[in-house]
């Protein structure tokens, strides 16, 4: 197999699972400080899904590349 199939069908895996359970991360905030006075708020956030369309989509359009250049 070319190595343009392989990075396309894993790319569209990933895409795909990113999709399905979109990962949490933690973001965090400094409100103020105030001498040694400071406040943060710490939130949990989700990968928007728009982030697993695009990497489906390139791995859709690296898929028919590779397979476009076996012709």
């Amino acid at each position: 197999m070319k190595a343009s199939l392989i990075i396309g069908l894993v790319l569209i895996a990933g895409g795909v699972l990113l999709i399905a359970h979109p990962p949490h991360y933690n973001s965090r905030q400094k409100l103020f400080k105030i001498g040694g006075l400071q406040a943060t708020v710490t939130q949990e956030r989700t990968l928007p899904g728009w982030a697993g369309g695009t990497v489906l989509g390139i791995g859709l359009g690296v898929l028919a590349l590779g397979l476009a250049k076996k012709r």
